[in-house]
């Protein structure tokens, strides 16, 4: 591992500080060195604050203010440039006379995109980037793939049967079948808590009644959101409990309570690039996971909207029931309270 690895794995410790508070920005963090000490760190703590480069430079000690244009900033996305909630990174870096930046990986929000290394670069500032650049993308996944492809990142999530069903052939006064363990049911909560906006059908609506909040771990409730062609939800928790819900529907919007923001479909046919498309234009969400039912999974995948696949399978076996979707072979299985749990990354 070179000197700049070891800064930048820093940087990305505390990066990771940030998650579930600073959306609809990225997680990014920053370490400054100087001769081999860190005299200062800092991330993104919360939207609309300080970025890592403020904070890192504003925990530097006044004993070591005068080392900063001596020092290395290693910083795990590329500085802004541009004046939006805060003042321009790039700029700060500047003016605090820090002569060598370090980046994991460029920006692809339009406003920076290039432009904060491109004003490094002309102040006469060394510029490297691409350090663990792999590891720095990785990170903020959810909003590279929002600002490169116009859509949320999506994962499709479902739990199975070892024989391959997501649940019996049951009616809505059944109860589902259960696969998730105590432990595996909080963390799919965790994963809830993770994602922007979290999307059923209407069939899963009516059978399972389900909340779709994150009740089993800390942390912020995903956007509710529905796809319901016909606008037949029945007397429902999604809409009736006060929290956002979002539906996609070629019904009426007369025929939905006030509290559900109803958005008409002009594609019912084939509405998922629809969708996703106003998703990330309209409410700026750049992750989405779907959790349900097996019809709307399969559109999602035969439409190849999907980046990711999250899969718990249970040693119970149904021997008939609703058959799980057909997927891709996983690339990494784990073992997880005795549930064997398949992840699946887009090509």
């Amino acid at each position: 591992m070179t000197t700049d690895e070891k800064y930048m794995k820093r940087a990305l410790q505390l990066a990771r500080l940030g998650r579930g508070s600073v959306y609809t920005n990225p997680m990014v963090g920053a370490v400054i060195v100087h001769n081999g000490r860190i005299i200062g760190e800092g991330f993104h703590r919360r939207f609309g604050e300080g970025h890592a480069e403020v904070n890192a430079v504003a925990s530097v000690s006044p004993a070591d203010a005068a080392l900063l244009p001596e020092s290395t900033i290693y910083v795990t996305l590329e500085p802004c440039s541009h004046y939006g909630k805060t003042p321009p990174c790039s700029k700060l870096l500047i003016d605090k006379g820090i002569r060598r930046i370090v980046v994991g990986s460029l920006d692809p929000f339009p406003e920076v995109s290039g432009r904060g290394l491109r004003m490094l670069r002309e102040a006469g500032r060394e510029v490297v980037t691409g350090v663990l650049e792999k590891e720095c993308l990785e990170l903020n996944r959810h909003f590279m793939t929002a600002h490169t492809r116009k859509r949320p990142y999506i994962l499709l999530k479902w739990a199975q049967s070892a024989d391959g069903f997501i649940d019996r052939i049951r009616t809505a006064d059944e109860q589902p079948q259960q696969f998730s363990t105590p432990l595996t049911a909080a963390l799919v909560h965790k994963l809830r808590s993770e994602y922007n906006a979290i999307m059923v059908g209407s069939a899963t609506v009516r059978l399972d009644n389900p909340s779709l909040t994150v009740r089993l771990w800390h942390g912020n409730n995903p956007l509710r959101v529905i796809l319901s062609r016909d606008g037949n939800l029945g007397n429902c928790r999604l809409l009736n409990d006060g929290l956002p819900t979002v539906v996609f529907t070629a019904a009426p919007a007369a025929n939905f309570p006030e509290t559900a923001t109803v958005i008409p479909l002009e594609h019912p046919e084939e509405p998922l690039p629809e969708i996703v498309g106003k998703l990330y234009s309209q409410m700026k969400i750049n992750s989405l996971m779907v959790e349900g039912g097996s019809r709307l999974l399969t559109e999602f995948l035969k439409a190849g909207l999907w980046d990711e696949i999250r899969i718990e399978q249970s040693p119970v076996r149904l021997k008939e029931g609703i058959p799980a979707p057909s997927v891709p072979l996983p690339d990494c299985v784990e073992s997880i309270d005795g549930n064997t749990i398949f992840h699946i990354k887009s090509r």
